[in-house]
This record gives structure tokens, C-alpha cells and sequence, in this order.
């Protein structure tokens, strides 16, 4: 699966994409002026409490109109010394309090309006869906059985107990002797990476860094506690693990307006404004998701499909029901004799292949001289239901090889799949391998998997109960999983990145969401139908049917050790959607692993990030080795490390797999007529 794990937008990624937006703009920390009612205005005029920032650097780091800064300091101000600097930072919390509640009460009315006007605007809105099972997770089995685990060892329970009590007591020590003017290393700190608590408030002011050492302290007593149970159930024990996580996140004092002092800080700056402006926000995205929240994490109206974004030239050359197939127009005189088809994933759409020309594995396949065609998946609704994955081999990828071969003129072509529909291609191999069909000379496998039995946290999601739970809301959809469902499964599992950090951004910080094209089409989200989804979560997840030699497509009984092709494999190192270690396990069981023909490589990052690595950005790093021996641990043991992008590793490998040059294509030449302009219309279709 790959929707939704991209890797957090980093500030270098952010800073890239808003500036080819020719973006100016003004996040949060600048004076937001959204329309309001007319009882509104002026009311900034009336606070009479001059702004302070919660820390010197804070303050330092945002600069202010002349209006708003207030009279500038005094000398004796500017000689203060540093001790008494620290003093005035840590008591300013509580002083910008009092500004801050003048200016909630000038906002308060307006806040009031507008949410009078939302549910004006909306008499009839659904806020709570009667056909929704009341446990879709079936939480409460593993909370249950966690519970009885609790109760059936007293003793440990008690010492658990004692220990929260004994870090405790050394927190209350440690800030005992902090506030007696000692410098003290903190009883606990935020485990590296963790941005959560990055500002600086966190540790200068005492009040902030005793709130967040115990949650902290809290946080790891719990999952320890949850982690060391025992006579629980294995799946039911990761199931309570995972949600035990998503609960610590959810109580995270970042997620408290009051005690975040970032917040505090944009609502003084904006005078109140940005809870306004966050409130506007909140409603419009229950608006959009007509009740339920439906969070933005990009700017949904700056990225049009062919203008802006997935602007690769190419023509739609095929289609059936359940795809465009896409041939891209050729940018060098000559070309690779084979022409490379690409096979996305459709749990969401292809165009993280082509997101914008300094980031486009397709326009840079296009440029390396392959013909290169995509099948853009359909965004099926309820008429689909009853498509199975066996359709999606035949209409998607068997009846592409026969339109390449039209388009083209060429039998034999070289292909990749991403992710699920890389799962698709391995299992269409072994269908064709079974037939005699040898069309495939080369398969790419982007982040994907054949073997799940180390299939990561999303194993969490696919036992009995909870498929019976997501087929019930499937029929309630009218036989389609809804593309806001899966998303919000795939959000969890980075949920600071992709759920709360938009939750502080959009609704407390009245920030616009960014102009940024990867999170963009991650909140480009795709249905699916109810037979494909259903057999893909029961075939290969609950019971890896696929790598026991157990699955059976029209008719045949599917064997990956009868692939002998060259097969390459690449996975990525923190990726926990398809986990380095399932992709290493999934690439042994190709035939062409006993006779030298499988090659395993691992990115460094993540599902998205670690495919999507332009070699111009000179990002991240992979690690290569030849061999595969029988275990990821010795393989990494002897893989040399290199700097940057794969890609050019990749297309070394594949332009020695498949040799020969011909003259360029151009879509339309061959024996299919253009049907319309790429990206073609059914990746345009919204969820």
C-alpha cells in the first residue's frame, strides 16, 4: 500500500516547492486578516496589553510591523543580565496570558458568527453516520485482553506502579533543585527526531519543561508496561502497542492550545486572528467532508492536474473501465528498444510518478531515452464493485502488454510496479509464467511486497473482526472503500506527521496549508472496490497465500519460483508500509534469486521518499550489494553505502538488462490513435 506515508515535508522540501509557486505568502506568525462580520471590525484596536514573546528566541525569530512591536526597550532593559533575561522568559508565559485573553475576547463574537453561518449554511449536515460499526477496530478485544493480562500478575503491576512513582519523584527532584537556581540535566528529554518539542520554550520556561518531562516520563511507562505483558495474544498485544501509541500521541501537550507555545505566540502576534482564522479553517474542512473532519494537508485549489502538476507530455493511448494507459512523448532521438510500462498502485494515483519536472521519475525515465507508458487506474465507484483482482491482472496489466505491443510494435517490454501494484505484477508474473507468456524480460519492484508475514503495523488492521467491519462499510458505500478510509489508516501510522502536526497548524495556528505538491497528492485519495480490496487484505495479508504457493488466478495455482527473469528490488530503510525486511524476504522467493537474476537495493527514508529522489537533489543515500544471501542482517553486512539517488544505479542495471536503441517513438505513430492529452481524465476524478 502506499497511500499516505509520505515522509514529513521538511523545511527544505516546503521552501522548494513554495518557491516554484512564486509563494510569498505569510504563514502563521504574520498578522492574519481573514473576512469576518462587520461586528468585527476594529476590535483589534481595543487591546490595550503590549505583545510579549514566550522565549527571546522566539521573539527574535519573528519580525513585527512597527505597529505592532510596541515602544521599543529601554537601556536598562537591553543591560538586563542573563540570569534575569531567563527569569523575565520564564514568568512571560503567564503575562502573555492576560494579553491573550483580551484578545480571545475581541474574537470571541466573530467566532461565534461564523460558526452560527456554518450550520446556517449546512441545516441538514450528517454529523454522526448511523451505519458505522460502533468498534470498527475491535479495540476492545485487545484492550480487554490486556486488562486481563494486568489483573492475572499483580505483582508486576504493582512494581510498574512503583516505578512511575519512583520517576516521578525524580522529575519533582530535578525541577526541585532547577528552580533553586542549580543547573540540572533534565530527568528525561524527547527521543532524537521527535520536533514535537522543539521550540524553545520547552526547556527555558520551568513550567512548559516540567509539563512535557511528564508526559514523557508518562508516555514510556506505558508503552514499557504495555510492551511487557505477558499471556496475551500476539496480534492483540501489537494491536494494544499501536493504539496505545495513537492515544499518547493524542494527549500530547503539544496538542493543548493553552500549553503550546507556539500557538500562544501566533495568537498574540495576530492579536487573537489566528484562532479565528483556525476556527474558518475547521468548519471549512467539516464542510468538505461533510461532517466528519476532513484534514488538509496541502493547498487543494493552487495544484491542477496538466498545469501545474503531472505535466509530462504524453497522450492517453488505451483505455477499458479500469485504466488510461499513457504514452509519454519522447524527449531523445533514439530510445531503448523495449518500452517500459509502469504499473502504480490504485489505492492511489500515478502521479507521484510525476509530480513536477524537478522531481518526475517519469519525465527522468523519459530523458534516459525509454518509451516510457503508465497506467493511470480509474477511481472506481459503486458500478465497479464487483471487479476482482483477477480483472485488474487481465484489463490492467495483461491487456496493457497488448496495447504497448500495438502503440509500440514491440513483443517484449521491460516493467515496474509500485507498491500494490507491484504485489499485482509479481502475481501476474507467476500467472504468465504458468501460460508461457515471456512479454516481461525485466520487473522493477518499487516498495513491494510478496511476502507478508513481516508485513509491518498495518497487520494490525486485517483480522476477522475488523475485515467484517470494513466490508460493512464498504456495502454502505455502495460497494467501495471510500479513499478518506484508507487514508486516515495510512495517516495513523504517522500520526504526529500526518495528523496532529495539521491539526496545530490549520485549526490553532490559523496557518494556510502549503503549497506543496507530495502532500498535495497525498490528499488525492482514490475508492476501491469492494471484491479487490477484500481479496487483497485476505489473500496476502491475513493468510500470504501468494508466498506459501497457495493463491490461485483464473484457474492457475501461482508459483514465484517459476519467475526467472531479472528481477530488482528496492526497499526503502524506514519504511513502514512495505518494511525493508518483507521486501528482502519477497525478493528470495523470485526464481531468478537462486540463479543470480534477483538484486536487492535499500534507499535510505521511507514508502515515497525513497522512491522519489530526483539524482539532481543529491538526497539521502542506498546501500548495494549484488548478493543475496539468506538473511537481510548479511546482506547489510556486506553492502557498500553510497551517497544520492539510486536512480542512476538502477538504470546502469536495467540499461544492461535491456540492451538496444531504435528511433524514437511518438504516441500516436504506432497503430492506436491518441484518445486525449496525458494525464488523461480518469486520474482527475476526485474521491
Amino acid at each position: 500500500m502506499t497511500q499516505a506515508e509520505p515522509e514529513p515535508a521538511d523545511a527544505e522540501s516546503r521552501a522548494e516547492t513554495n518557491k516554484r509557486a512564486g509563494s510569498d505568502e505569510k504563514q502563521a506568525g504574520a498578522k492574519v486578516r481573514p473576512e469576518r462580520p462587520s461586528a468585527r471590525k476594529g476590535a483589534a484596536k481595543t487591546a490595550k496589553k503590549k505583545k510579549k514573546a514566550i522565549s527571546k528566541k522566539g521573539a527574535q525569530s519573528r519580525p513585527r510591523k512597527a505597529a505592532d512591536a510596541g515602544p521599543a526597550p529601554s537601556p536598562e532593559a537591553k543591560t538586563v543580565s542573563k540570569a534575569a533575561s531567563s527569569e523575565v522568559r520564564s514568568r512571560s508565559l503567564f503575562e502573555d496570558y492576560d494579553a491573550l485573553s483580551e484578545y480571545l475576547a475581541d474574537v470571541t463574537g466573530a467566532s461565534q458568527e461564523l460558526v452560527r453561518e456554518f450550520f446556517v449554511r449546512n441545516p441538514n449536515l450528517q454529523v454522526v453516520r448511523g451505519d458505522r460499526p460502533v468498534d470498527p477496530l475491535n479495540l476492545s478485544d485487545s484492550f480487554r485482553e490486556m486488562m486481563n493480562a494486568l489483573a492475572m500478575d499483580p505483582g508486576t503491576l504493582l512494581q510498574r506502579q512503583f516505578n512511575l512513582w519512583g520517576d516521578y519523584a525524580k522529575l519533582m527532584a530535578t525541577m526541585s533543585r532547577r528552580m533553586a537556581g542549580e543547573e540540572v540535566r533534565p530527568a528525561i528529554e524527547p527521543p532524537p527526531g521527535d520536533k514535537r518539542f522543539s521550540h524553545p520554550a520547552w526547556r527555558e520556561n520551568p513550567m512548559l519543561d516540567f509539563v512535557m518531562q511528564s508526559y514523557l516520563t508518562f508516555a514510556r511507562w506505558l508503552e514499557t508496561t504495555v510492551g511487557q505483558l505477558e499471556g496475551m495474544d500476539e496480534h492483540e498485544k501489537k494491536k494494544a502497542e499501536f493504539f496505545t501509541r495513537q492515544f499518547l500521541d493524542a494527549i500530547a501537550p503539544t496538542n493543548f492550545p493553552m500549553l503550546n507555545p507556539e500557538v500562544i505566540e501566533t495568537a498574540i502576534e495576530t492579536r487573537g486572528e489566528s484562532f479565528l482564522k483556525g476556527m474558518k479553517n475547521l468548519l471549512e474542512d467539516l464542510d468538505r467532508g461533510h461532517g466528519e473532519l476532513a484534514i488538509r494537508q496541502a493547498d487543494l485549489n493552487y495544484f491542477r492536474l496538466g498545469e501545474n502538476i503531472a505535466t509530462t507530455p504524453g497522450k492517453v493511448i488505451y483505455q477499458n473501465e479500469i485504466m488510461q494507459l499513457i504514452q509519454y512523448a519522447p524527449m531523445t532521438e533514439e530510445v531503448a528498444r523495449r518500452p517500459l510500462v509502469i504499473f502504480p498502485p490504485w489505492i492511489n494515483k500515478f502521479y507521484i510518478l510525476d509530480l513536477q519536472p524537478q522531481n518526475s521519475f517519469i519525465r527522468w525515465m523519459v530523458e534516459q531515452g525509454r518509451t516510457v507508458f503508465v497506467v493511470s487506474w480509474v477511481n472506481p465507484g459503486p458500478e465497479l464493485r464487483d471487479k476482482t483482482f483477477e480483472d485488474y491482472i487481465r484489463q490492467g496489466m495483461l491487456e496493457a502488454l497488448d496495447a504497448v505491443k500495438l502503440a509500440a510494435g514491440e513483443e517484449e517490454v521491460d516493467a515496474i510496479g509500485y507498491c500494490i501494484g507491484g504485489t499485482m505484477l509479481a502475481a501476474g508474473l507467476a500467472l504468465m509464467a504458468k501460460r508461457g507468456d515471456e512479454r516481461i524480460k525485466t520487473a522493477t519492484f518499487f516498495t513491494a511486497q510478496t511476502d507478508f508475514s513481516e508485513a509491518g503495523d498495518l497487520m494490525l488492521f486485517v483480522d476477522d473482526a475488523q475485515l467484517e467491519a470494513i466490508e460493512k462499510q464498504m456495502d454502505a458505500a455502495g460497494g467501495v472503500l471510500e479513499g478518506r478510509a484508507m487514508a486516515t489508516t495510512f495517516n495513523m501510522l504517522r500520526s504526529n506527521d500526518l495528523i496532529w502536526s495539521f491539526v496545530i497548524d490549520n485549526y490553532m495556528k490559523g496557518k494556510d496549508p502549503a503549497k506543496f505538491d507530495l502532500l498535495y497528492w497525498n490528499s488525492d485519495a482514490t475508492r476501491m472496490p469492494k471484491g479487490v480490496h477484500l481479496f487483497y487484505l485476505r489473500e496476502f495479508y491475513q493468510h500470504n497465500r501468494l508466498a506459501k504457493g497457495e493463491m490461485v488466478v483464473g484457474g492457475e495455482r501461482l508459483d514465484l519460483g517459476a519467475v526467472s527473469i531479472p528481477i530488482f528490488m528496492q526497499a526503502g530503510e524506514t519504511d513502514h508500509i512495505a518494511p525493508a525486511p518483507s521486501v528482502f524476504r519477497s525478493a528470495r522467493l523470485f526464481g531468478g534469486a537462486k540463479n543470480g537474476a534477483a538484486t536487492y537495493m535499500l534507499a535510505g527514508s521511507g514508502h515515497i521518499a525513497g522512491v522519489i529522489n530526483h539524482p539532481s537533489r543529491n538526497k539521502y543515500h542506498h546501500s548495494v550489494n549484488p548478493a543475496l544471501p539468506a538473511t537481510l542482517e548479511e546482506w547489510k553486512a556486506g553492502a557498500e553505502k553510497r551517497p544520492g539517488s539510486w536512480w542512476p544505479y538502477w538504470i546502469a542495471w536495467l540499461n544492461e538488462k535491456s540492451p538496444g536503441r531504435v528511433p524514437a517513438r511518438i504516441p500516436g505513430d504506432g497503430a492506436l490513435e491518441p484518445i486525449e492529452d496525458a494525464p488523461g481524465s480518469y486520474v482527475k476524478v476526485k474521491a
